[in-house]
């Protein structure tokens, strides 16, 4: 998304898979994330992605503590220019300074495997309302020219990645093969497709199943997965059993329109969310990835392209409890792990549909176990305790508790407990941060439910503490009788 979506594939598996011809985890990217309250430290990650073999990274910026663990890791790496610097690099000097600072500080023997470097993210979604139409293709140009100067440009290929609204099929004929990219944007898009073409870069584009049915109410379920459908999409004879391959092709064909019907594509985001809506269930994300990982392990490709290999970035590798919920409250579960690193579900990344689980993160330090749970002894506790939940839910996550959510079924006392833990945990269960005038109250006792978990935070790093130190200060100084 713009950012901005249970497990060990062991090393057997890998091997297994590698034996027989598949692309295993080594053919696969994930997306890492970083917009947390906790972080896990770095080389805790870099140490996930070896441990379940999986060989390629895409950052959304290129922030220092990332890029530091990857240096020697063998994982190759998309590192980004988010899109508020995009502005500044339609300067070329400031460009090409960006470039040594980012990219050819780390090309050495022992240093990062930079492949991509991603241009904006999602820079023309209709959403941000043109905002970055103007600078996007000049700064994709400068990002490739300075890496061609610095004698990178060969092995490191600038690229922007796109949402896939920047193309669609008209109303009275839709299906892929009339695809075409969105006409208020058209002429440009020509521009950025044969620039990506000329300078030997891949499309990369960010297809959501999960948004089409988040988005549509009568959009048919089983279309949003990979396990047929009673209703497929008929297009010239092509049965699309499938809104992957339907909208992979809708790109195709665009791309054909504009010229470069042979322009690589890569697919930077794909993947489903866990919890913040009835339909982002583990059950569901389970299923959608055992269909993906099965289709890209047999290199099935896509009926306007069949048989090929398609290089995919899956979104993402852990929960981010931070991210903007304006798309969703879905938005901060879109991790195949928890954001403690620990895996959701069952998952083989080889595609063999292997009763497997990710390699989870190895070393990780929590708080110690203690939970803030509503004070049912408190005077007049319903009446008072609504400021107090809105309150902790605004500087914690709450997103579990909506509308067919995990924790969605509680009563208003079992929300406020949920509330007032997630507030205590994001402060690092500082003294006071579990009071609420009274209303809560600590427990060792987990009160976890099977459906709802109650978490507790793993151990800030240092910059983090004093981050949550300063938010707890200013929490008070804003409202002193909440808390």
């Amino acid at each position: 998304m713009a950012a901005g979506s249970g497990l060990a594939v062991v090393a057997a598996v890998v091997v297994v898979a590698a034996v027989v011809g598949l692309p295993a985890a080594g053919g696969l990217g994930v997306n890492w994330g970083t917009m947390a309250t906790h972080r896990l430290p770095p080389r805790t990650v870099v140490r996930m992605l070896q441990d379940n073999g999986i060989r390629k990274v895409k950052l959304f910026d290129a922030d220092a503590g990332p890029m530091d663990a990857l240096a020697g890791s063998g994982v190759e790496v998309m590192v980004a220019i988010p899109n508020n610097m995009l502005d500044m690099m339609t300067d070329y000097d400031t460009a090409r300074e960006w470039v040594h600072q980012n990219v050819s500080r780390y090309n050495f023997d022992g240093g990062v495997t930079i492949k991509y470097v991603a241009v904006g993210n999602e820079p023309f979604l209709s959403s941000l309302n043109g905002t970055f139409l103007n600078v996007t293709l000049p700064a994709l140009q400068n990002i490739q020219r300075a890496l061609n100067e610095a004698g990178l440009g060969n092995a490191i290929k600038a690229t922007v990645p796109l949402n896939a609204d920047v193309y669609n099929s008209p109303e009275d004929n839709p299906v892929p093969s009339a695809g075409r990219f969105r006409p208020d944007i058209a002429d440009l898009m020509t521009e950025v497709v044969q620039f990506l073409d000329q300078s030997g870069a891949p499309f990369t584009v960010n297809i959501y199943p999960f948004l089409s049915l988040y988005a549509n109410d009568d959009f048919p379920l089983d279309f949003a997965f990979f396990d047929g459908t009673g209703s497929p999409v008929v297009d010239n004879g092509i049965q699309y059993t499938n809104v992957f391959d339907a909208n992979f092709d809708t790109l195709v064909s665009a791309l054909a329109a504009a010229g470069a019907g042979g322009l690589p594509v890569v697919v930077g985001e794909v993947g489903w969310p866990t919890d913040g809506d009835k339909h982002a269930t583990a059950a569901y994300a389970e299923r959608f990835y055992a269909g993906l990982l099965r289709k890209l392990a047999a290199n099935a490709g896509t009926p306007l392209r069949p048989g090929r290999y398609i290089e995919v970035y899956l979104f993402s590798l852990i929960d981010e409890d931070a991210k903007s919920v304006a798309p969703g409250s879905f938005e901060r579960h879109w991790g195949i792990t928890r954001y403690d690193g620990q895996p959701k579900y069952a998952m083989d990344l080889s595609g063999q549909g292997r009763n497997t689980a990710l390699a989870a993160a190895r070393g990780v330090q929590y708080l110690p176990r203690r939970w803030c749970v509503a004070n049912t002894n408190a005077p007049d506790l319903q009446s008072r305790i609504g400021d107090s939940v809105s309150y902790a839910c605004t500087f914690a996550d709450c997103t579990s508790l909506g509308y067919g959510s995990t924790c969605g079924g509680m009563d208003a006392a079992g929300n406020a407990s949920y509330a007032f833990n997630m507030y205590f945990q994001v402060q690092n269960q500082v003294e006071g941060s579990c009071d609420f005038q009274g209303l809560a109250v600590q427990t060792a006792q987990d009160p976890s439910t099977n459906a709802c978990n109650f978490t507790i935070q793993i151990v800030p790093s240092a910059a983090a503490a004093t981050a949550v130190l300063l938010s707890v200060l200013l929490a008070v100084l804003l409202a002193p009788r909440l808390v």
